[in-house]
């Protein structure tokens, strides 16, 4: 609070924060916190998946992430000469669409979900990442004059950092409360009751025995403990799911922003021009 008051009313402040009532920067810089909610949190999210779900070592979940940031290096170069051709703000909203639709590609996985599955959103989320980064910044930041030059780069990043912060904690949250409603929906149906549970149960207990446990009750606890892990394991799959649905909302309201946004070399700032 004492930061905010020193700020907004010393003549020469630290970091201008009346940057933040200008249009372009204002909506620039919420667009930019959900960006950074999405970025680290996918990073966040994808390596948790491979590795509690699919088991996949770190060497593994590299060789999937890298698809993520291959394509970036071919795109990222080209991005600057796409925005003379283009306005940057349709540059920014098909990145944003198409980063939104890496995410919702991904609500529905399985248990066979894997690299196979996650190479194509993964290489949509690239393209929709080079698409929005550079032409964010260069419009959220236009017509800013060079003595806020310092104030506008030190917010925008903090800004995109702070997101990733916030994202990740959200998602951890998230992932922990969505787990926990699934398992208990699912626990539902997983009953003595049901013929299927029964015969599943069967099915494990003789497994067990097969395979070495010649007492039978331990072979059906061991066939219980087993139950409870396929339902725990199918719960944790919705959740992840549940995080990608987030992560792509988040995203939406990014591309609300960014239709508010003014074309960078009419804005209403002073140097604009």
């Amino acid at each position: 609070s004492a930061f905010l008051i020193i700020e907004l009313t010393v003549k020469k402040p630290l970091l201008n924060l009346r940057l933040l009532v200008r249009r372009n920067f204002g909506f620039g810089m919420l667009a930019n916190f959900l960006l950074g909610i999405a970025l680290y949190g996918s990073v966040f999210i994808l390596p948790q998946y491979l590795a509690r779900i699919q088991g996949y070592n770190a060497e593994q979940i590299g060789m999937v992430l890298a698809w993520t940031g291959l394509p970036q290096l071919v795109l990222i170069p080209l991005v600057p000469r796409l925005m003379q051709k283009l306005d940057a703000r349709l540059i920014i909203g098909v990145g944003f669409v198409l980063f939104a639709a890496s995410n919702f590609m991904n609500i529905y996985m399985t248990g066979n979900y894997a690299a196979d599955q996650l190479l194509w959103p993964n290489v949509v989320r690239a393209i929709g990442q080079a698409l929005v980064m550079a032409p964010l910044s260069a419009v959220a930041t236009s017509g800013i004059e060079p003595e806020n030059a310092g104030s506008a780069s030190g917010l925008f990043n903090m800004m995109r950092n702070l997101g990733g912060a916030v994202g990740i904690a959200l998602l951890q949250t998230l992932l922990t409360k969505r787990e926990q409603y699934h398992s208990n929906v699912l626990m539902q149906s997983v009953s003595l009751f049901e013929q299927a549970t029964r015969t599943r149960l069967e099915q494990l207990t003789q497994y067990f025995v097969n395979h070495g446990i010649l007492d039978r009750a331990d072979a059906l606890h061991r066939a219980y403990v087993a139950i409870g892990h396929i339902v725990q394991k199918q719960a944790y799959i919705l959740a992840f799911s549940d995080t990608f649905y987030l992560l792509g909302v988040a995203l939406i309201v990014a591309l609300i922003a960014t239709l508010f946004l003014k074309k960078a070399g009419h804005a209403s700032a002073g140097g604009a021009h």
